[in-house]
């Protein structure tokens, strides 16, 4: 590999592909969270895919395909912005999301999270043991790449296995969309005095996530998803008594009631993360500042140490809340809290500040412990959320009109839309800086991409949402259709607001939640000393709160991950085999995600939910059946295609 100094890195090229790149994976991302609640981290297909394509021009080299990777990894991270915003729909504030509005919040709250994880760099990255599994893989694609004459060849069959993935998902996709397949299965029934249910989505995405976030993070979630439907439903329901309509008694108790236990799990899971690593940020805060001083008396630091200046870190949070203060100002006017919104605005500044670094930290550390693909952006945002709108309680206090409560239930969706950007790309950024630790990269150029990529995801993603919302809506929003999305974690976070600002939130099934959460750090840290598989307890928490439809095949995914791996590690090439595993589980997320964003162009333009529709209502059981067939099939078909691909390697 050759030296950073001496090959070429932030190119022009490398930032137009990048923006490509992270404008195709941002819409992906966008509709995939906004279905199941979780985003997929884009960093290895945006390598591959980079590679592949720059050798077709010719003279590139791995630092700037690293560049192409950093800035389209953007899109795994900035589209988890609709966590949040479609609150915004949810409550009946905004009819659609304007554009500019949209965006600001996006790249402001974006530039904010790569300024946060400047220091963040030396404290979790360089500083730490911590294993960043997608930003390690990543690297490890860069490295084969450029590594060998036998590293094109790879590179050839990882693209493939990629198309693969994602031609077969899309094709299910599509068969879903014609009703010749289902693309659910939902059961609710009785146990004992109470009721439950068993449902899962039909989705090969869902499959490519649990490969992706592995087996501890599987058994996790499964373990909430337990937690969920043979505890606190079947209990809560029994409480109410099973009377009229069971469905809509089992899906009312878990939207009502449960979510708010998984919101306290959680909480705790975030805080607890904070608390560990309080340490080695304020030591890696020192070392930023002690680099910044040395370079400013003439030292030499290696390119591989040089972070962006710790001053224009400083100067540009400080300066980037003017906007933000602006954007406020123009959210409140004409509203009902209008009259005397400075002081607010003016304290919400410093909650962006605070709020917004602790959560980079939280974020920053979980990435490296489990992932982007399961980064804790969501419970993160729940304390953001909680944060601000007791914030807004202490000045506005309870008892206001209905049309004050409603902005001020706006105003707080708004100010953790900006925190939440925050957090993903700190989060984000960490990843990359871990791949560019292990390549060779200069620090200050990735950041600088990361910045690129904030304002190429920020362009896409108000046109993307606009499209979705007149396509499908979103689930509680007025006026929302069957087929609404449910984006679980907006209509979560907007719950709490409304909950907090009204004077109604169920601190009681919080607390509970928060006991649940203490009761599994308490477990993950006893496996943890006893050298077990983990527990992560913000997945316990995201396994109690999302639908089983939305969870049920992530452990799947991850079982089948799990044994794949052994299967590989018994290869004669076993980073090969696993790799190439990674790979077509990346395609499965792409290739249906893509579809989606497609899908909902031509809902849009049809005027109806079911354009492509071939059969009707009459042709749902045996679709059933043919859909859990094919799907099955499928799936084991595809891992054999893997297998066949690494035995011919």
């Amino acid at each position: 590999m050759q030296p950073a100094q001496s090959v070429r890195e932030l190119t022009v090229r490398s930032v137009i592909l990048g923006g490509f790149i992270t404008l195709l994976f941002t819409a992906a991302n966008v509709y995939l969270g906004l279905k199941v609640g979780l985003t997929f981290a884009t960093s290895i297909p945006a390598a591959v895919i980079s590679m592949a394509l720059l050798r077709l021009v010719g003279n590139s080299n791995i630092l700037e395909n690293n560049i192409v990777q950093t800035i389209a990894s953007a899109a795994g991270t900035l589209a988890a912005i609709i966590f949040v915003l479609p609150g915004l729909i949810m409550v009946g504030w905004w009819q659609g999301f304007p554009y500019w509005i949209t965006a600001a919040v996006c790249a402001i709250g974006g530039i904010l999270g790569v300024m946060f994880s400047v220091p963040l760099r030396r404290a979790l990255v360089t500083g730490s043991d911590l294993p960043y599994p997608e930003g390690v893989a990543a690297a490890e694609v860069l490295k084969v790449g450029f590594g060998s004459a036998e590293g094109k060849a790879e590179n050839a069959k990882g693209l493939r296995m990629i198309i693969v993935g994602s031609l077969v998902s899309a094709g299910y996709a599509l068969l879903a969309a014609m009703r010749l397949v289902a693309s659910d299965v939902v059961k609710n029934f009785r146990v004992g005095a109470g009721a439950t249910g068993v449902s899962t989505s039909l989705s090969l995405a869902l499959i490519g996530v649990g490969h992706l976030v592995g087996l501890s993070v599987g058994v996790a979630m499964l373990i909430g998803m337990l937690i969920t439907w043979a505890g606190l439903v079947p209990m809560l329901t029994a409480v109410h008594g099973v009377t009229g309509n069971l469905d809509h008694l089992v899906n009312t108790t878990f939207r009502s009631e449960v979510r708010f236990i998984g919101a306290g799990a959680i909480g705790v899971a975030a805080l607890w993360s904070l608390i560990r690593i309080l340490g080695p940020i304020i030591k890696g805060i020192r070392s930023a500042m002690a680099a910044s001083k040395a370079r400013s008396a003439g030292t030499e630091l290696a390119l591989t140490e040089r972070d962006l200046p710790i001053g224009i870190v400083g100067g540009t949070i400080l300066a980037l809340l003017v906007p933000i203060a602006g954007l406020l100002w123009v959210f409140c006017s004409g509203t009902a809290i209008a009259h005397g919104i400075g002081p607010v605005i003016l304290g919400t500044l410093v909650y962006v500040v605070v709020i917004g670094a602790i959560i980079a930290s939280v974020c920053g550390y979980m990435a490296g412990l489990i992932g982007a693909s399961n980064s804790p952006v969501s419970g993160v945002g729940i304390l953001a959320v909680l944060g601000a709108s007791l914030l807004l309680v202490m000045i506005y206090g309870h008892g206001g009109s209905p049309e004050q409560t409603r902005a001020l239930v706006a105003y707080a969706l708004f100010t953790t839309g900006i925190v939440f950007s925050i957090a993903t790309i700190a989060n984000d950024n960490l990843q990359d800086l871990k791949t560019g630790q292990l390549v060779g990269a200069t620090p200050w150029r990735q950041q600088l991409a990361l910045i690129y990529g904030v304002i190429f995801g920020s362009l896409v993603i108000p046109p993307v949402l606009d499209l979705l919302n007149k396509a499908f809506g979103f689930a509680g929003a007025p006026g929302a259709g069957e087929h609404a999305l449910a984006a679980p974690q907006a209509a979560l976070i907007s719950a709490l607001a409304k909950g907090v600002l009204g004077g109604d939130i169920s601190w009681n099934l919080i607390g509970w939640g928060a006991l649940l959460g203490v009761c599994t750090i308490i477990l993950d840290e006893v496996l943890r000393k006893t050298g077990k598989m983990r527990l992560p307890p913000l997945c316990v928490g995201m396994g109690i709160y999302l639908p089983m439809a939305l969870t049920l095949l992530i452990p799947v995914g991850a079982v089948l991950g799990h044994y794949y791996d052994k299967w590989a590690g018994r290869h004669a090439n076993p980073e090969f085999a696993k790799r190439m595993g990674v790979l077509v589980a990346t395609g499965l997320i792409v290739g249906e995600s893509l579809f989606g964003v497609a899908f909902a162009g031509v809902v849009a333009a049809a005027g109806t939910d079911t354009p492509l529709a071939v059969v009707g209502d009459s042709f749902e059981k045996p679709g059933i059946i043919i859909g859990l067939v094919l799907f099955a099939g499928t799936v084991a078909a595809l891992y054999r295609y893997a297998c066949r691909v690494c035995r011919a390697g």
